[in-house]
């Protein structure tokens, strides 16, 4: 006997007996979501070893000339065309020369290839276009965002036959057909092994002629762009009752190509989504039958619709969802920087009170970090691949980031943000918040369950092959491929408790950092985190077993650190890419020590938790010897971040780059507030000098000869920039409500017999 069978026969096969006891076999479902996408960075990770000189050298993501010139012209063109108040509170819909110039510019069609009518754009382009579109209209960025993402288009590049991408793919990609995506039941939500939507195989009546084809009996809701749609993907149950097919009853999900004038299919109806009113509604049918054909793919598909809703969404989520972060998380810096700086409270600017450079300098920071893992992903994506787990991060952290970004935002604009109208730039970004944290997986879910639950199983070294052999139904041939891949594993783990030992007691001196990188101090911390995490998820994993599916809390918070890990590093690249300017030093420096502040929470907070004490022990003792480190930024790195965003120059805007600012519009509020920024910094040695001087009045600087003409005549000019860029809409009352004339008898309170006031504008004429 050789010492592979001694070793399989006298020690493997107890093992593979006790892991199969506490491994539930992997389901269909997850085997489908498992295979979908592929290991990229998250793998390197995972080893507790990343090589950060390979991060590094991937080629930053870039625009081609073609893609920069569509977004100089058509982007910002489409951009001038959208008022987002007008939209949302007025016409409740894009109006008809918005939605004719991009069918006109192909916005639709930007990842269809060139050879069948589209822009052939890369997924650098596609985000970028998504990004500039979404700050100035959430309505806008969705609608140009859902045709290139999941959906039909997509779908068809990777799995249509033949015949179906060169009838379909010409006339998405030019406007003629708008296409809709199917796939949330009432019933079903987040798990759609539970959808009830059916497709039954039978002989019906398809244009005159009995063919044998499919009965569809569905209902879909919160569909965006069904409404309005021309043609829809549906994703259905497909059942075979009589066999037909010669394949069983339960055929699995399945997805159509099904044309929204089809009998028996209803649609039409709008949700209203937050009040933010991009066309999302339900879709119906009853007893719609299509022949076989109208499967997407062909009958060689049927049964692999998860398959393929989750290759593409590997993809998609790492663009959609991000690029609209990103430019919300940007809107928030570039404008709140811009208010702090111009709004005085106590005869000082707001900006200026440690209490707002505290949210401040978390808004600059979410900004540089949601960008810079935004295009870090890019960059993965155009070079081919497709990463689940890194997906699921970014669409989580992303949304969330956006969230406390526009949160933040709204605390410090006060009353300015609460009150809508023509004047309010934050009040639609804040509204749509909870659409980003709930579409393409909730944030729940994908927190709890998906980044670390689908990556410790897709990412892992071995965890992957080890429960396919669990899994074989050939229990010879499956002892044999465990034996292999456990030992491989074994070695693994001991590799990586040596890592751990050797860069947790040396306080994380010892530990690889890029060849040529700076803040060498942080790629080294990032070392340090990645070895203790990967021996921390071995051990979590050989404790509980298929039990970590249950423990949500745990799983969570190994994939907080799995998340961080990848978001700092590429914080750090960004930091390169860029040509490490010194002026950013502080920033990433305050990123760094945030971040690192929530890793150190979430490894208390599996140590505090796993039920295997001695686990936790081993871990505390191997790489955290000294306690699980807890950095904070500095008070004086908090307020030098904040000040940031409240000057003007290269680094607010390589911060805040390529956002819409009102070029084009005669009158809008973040045109103004530039304005306001640009004439308060240049007046303030003026206003200093009528500080020190101990006068306020503009007029009685001037006499005082404390101030020219010309800058008294700049002085307030600044001021009445300001006045306008603060103050807020109102309307007449019976504009507002049609039972407005239940309080006309009321006596109205007296004006204040100043300087009368502009008149004030109706609903419709702001609107116009």
């Amino acid at each position: 006997m050789g010492f592979h069978s001694f070793r399989r026969d006298r020690l493997t096969k107890t093992i593979y007996g006790w892991a199969s006891s506490i491994m539930p076999p992997i389901s269909q479902t997850e085997r489908e979501a498992i295979d979908a996408g592929t290991v990229w960075w998250d793998g390197a990770l995972f080893t507790g070893n990343p090589d950060w000189d390979e991060f590094l050298s991937m080629p930053p993501a870039k625009l081609s000339p073609e893609e920069q010139a569509f977004m100089d012209g058509p982007v910002r063109e489409l951009c001038a065309m959208v008022d987002d108040w007008k939209l949302n509170w007025h016409d409740r819909d894009l109006p008809p020369e918005v939605w004719d110039f991009m069918r006109k510019n192909k916005f639709f069609g930007m990842i269809i290839p060139k050879e069948f009518g589209g822009l052939g754009f890369s997924n650098t382009a596609h985000s970028e276009v998504v990004r500039t579109l979404s700050s100035t209209s959430v309505v806008a960025g969705v609608t140009v965002m859902v045709p290139n993402s999941l959906g039909p288009g997509e779908l068809l590049m990777h799995f249509g036959t033949d015949e179906q991408r060169q009838y379909w793919l010409p006339r998405l990609a030019d406007g003629r057909e708008i296409p809709c995506f199917g796939l949330t039941s009432p019933a079903a939500g987040s798990d759609a092994a539970a959808m009830t939507d059916t497709g039954v195989v039978e002989y019906g009546t398809f244009e005159g002629k009995e063919v044998l084809g499919i009965r569809l009996n569905f209902h879909k809701r919160y569909i965006t762009l069904g409404p309005v749609a021309t043609v829809m993907g549906l994703a259905f149950q497909m059942h075979d009752p009589e066999n037909h097919l010669g394949r069983g009853e339960d055929l699995g999900i399945t997805v159509a190509l099904l044309p929204t004038d089809t009998p028996g299919v209803s649609h039409g109806e709008r949700h209203i989504p937050q009040f933010t009113f991009f066309q999302n509604g339900p879709l119906y049918g009853k007893d719609v039958f299509v022949p076989l054909d109208r499967i997407l793919g062909g009958e060689k598909q049927i049964g692999q619709g998860w398959t393929m809703l989750m290759t593409a969404l590997a993809a998609g989520r790492s663009i959609s969802l991000p690029s609209q972060s990103a430019a919300s998380a940007a809107v928030c810096a570039r404008a709140t920087g811009a208010y702090a700086r111009v709004r005085t409270q106590f005869n000082m600017p707001i900006g200026m009170f440690e209490g707002i450079q505290g949210p401040l300098a978390e808004i600059a920071a979410n900004a540089y970090l949601i960008d810079a893992a935004r295009r870090a992903t890019l960059a993965a994506l155009d070079q081919g691949h497709k990463p689940s787990v890194i997906s699921a991060i970014m669409k989580y952290h992303a949304t969330e980031r956006m969230r406390r970004s526009i949160e933040h935002a709204m605390d410090i604009h006060g009353g300015k943000a609460i009150i809508d109208g023509p004047r309010n730039y934050l009040g639609s970004a804040y509204r749509s918040v909870p659409i980003g944290i709930t579409v393409e997986g909730a944030n729940i879910l994908t927190r709890n369950l998906m980044i670390f639950g689908q990556g410790a199983i897709r990412s892992h070294p071995y965890m992957l092959e080890e429960l396919l052999a669990l899994s074989d139904k050939d229990k010879k041939g499956g002892l044999d491929k465990f034996d292999k891949a456990f030992w491989k594993h074994v070695g693994h783990a001991l590799k990586t408790a040596g890592r751990a030992f050797i860069r947790g007691w040396s306080g994380g001196h010892i530990g690889p950092a890029p060849s040529k990188g700076a803040m060498s101090r942080h790629w080294k911390r990032l070392s340090r985190y990645s070895a203790a995490f990967a021996l921390l998820s071995d051990l979590s994993l050989l404790t509980l077993g298929g039990s970590l599916k249950r423990k949500e809390l745990l799983s969570a918070r190994l994939g907080d650190i799995l998340s961080e890990l990848y978001l700092l590093a590429c914080v750090l690249k960004r930091f390169e890419d860029e040509g490490r300017p010194d002026e950013d030093r502080p920033l990433v420096d305050f990123i760094m020590e945030q971040g690192e502040g929530r890793i150190g929470k979430a490894f208390r907070g599996v140590l505090d938790n796993l039920p295997a004490r001695w686990a936790a022990i081993l871990v505390r003792i191997i790489a955290f010897p000294g306690g699980v480190p807890d950095p904070v930024a500095s008070d004086r790195l908090t307020i030098q971040v904040a000040n940031m965003l409240m000057k003007p120059g290269a680094q607010r805007e390589r911060l805040t780059p390529d956002l819409y600012l009102g070029e084009g519009h005669a009158e809008h509020p973040l045109k103004d507030l530039e304005e306001a920024f640009r004439l308060v910094t240049e007046v303030a040695p003026l206003e200093k000098k009528m500080r020190e001087a101990k006068i306020s009045d503009v007029a009685r600087a001037r006499e005082a000869g404390v101030l020219s003409a010309g800058e008294a005549y700049r002085v307030l000019t600044a001021r009445q920039t300001v006045e306008r860029v603060v103050a807020v809409d109102s309307f007449p009352m019976e504009e507002v409500s049609p039972l407005a004339a239940q309080h006309q008898k009321k006596t109205p309170a007296k004006k204040p017999a100043r300087r009368a006031p502009p008149r004030k504008k109706s609903v419709s004429e702001a609107a116009e």
